[in-house]
C-alpha cells in the first residue's frame, strides 16, 4: 500500500512539474511575441513619420509605446535624451522637412529576445535619385518595462 501511495505521488509530483514547465514556456512565447509586436509598431509607425505627408499625430502615436521615464540614448547624435526632448526633436524635424519619404522601408535582419529586452538588426531602405538602396547594418537595444518601451540605446 505505501509503495502503491509512494508511485501516485511522484507520478503527480513529475505531472505538476511537467505542467509548471509547460506553462512557463507558453508565458516566455507570449512575452517574446508581445515584445516582437512593440518593436515591430515602433518600426512601422518612424517608417510612418519618416513620410512628407507625416503630422505629428504620427509622432504621438510612436510615444504612446514608451513609459513615461522612456529614455533614449544615441551617443554617436549627441547622448542622452529624455523622452520630452526626443519628442521635442522629432516634431522639430518634421517642422523642418526633415521627413522627406527618401526612408521607404525598415529591414529587420536579426533579433534577439530576452526577458525584457530586445536586440535588432536593421537597415534603412532608402531612395536616392529614384535608386532604391539598403543602407549599412545597425543594432538597437530595447528595453521595457509594464509592456512599454523603457530604453531605447542606439548602437551605430
Amino acid at each position: 500500500m505505501i509503495k502503491h501511495i509512494k508511485i501516485l505521488v511522484t507520478a503527480i509530483s513529475i505531472f505538476l512539474i511537467t505542467s509548471n514547465m509547460m506553462i512557463a514556456q507558453e508565458a516566455n512565447k507570449i512575452h517574446k511575441d508581445s515584445l516582437e509586436t512593440i518593436v515591430s509598431n515602433y518600426y512601422s509607425l518612424n517608417l510612418k513619420v519618416f513620410q512628407a505627408n507625416s503630422k505629428v499625430i504620427d509622432i504621438d502615436n510612436i510615444f504612446e509605446l514608451f513609459t513615461k521615464d522612456f529614455i533614449y540614448v544615441h551617443p554617436k547624435y549627441g547622448g542622452t535624451y529624455s523622452r520630452e526632448k526626443l519628442y521635442n526633436g522629432y516634431v522639430r524635424n518634421q517642422k523642418n522637412g526633415g521627413y522627406n519619404g527618401s526612408i521607404i522601408d525598415i529591414k529587420i535582419i536579426n533579433k534577439i529576445i530576452g526577458l525584457n529586452g530586445m536586440v535588432v538588426e536593421k537597415r534603412f531602405v532608402e531612395k536616392k535619385d529614384g535608386v532604391v538602396q539598403e543602407g549599412k547594418s545597425e543594432m538597437t537595444l530595447f528595453e521595457f518595462k509594464n509592456g512599454k518601451i523603457s530604453k531605447i540605446f542606439e548602437y551605430w
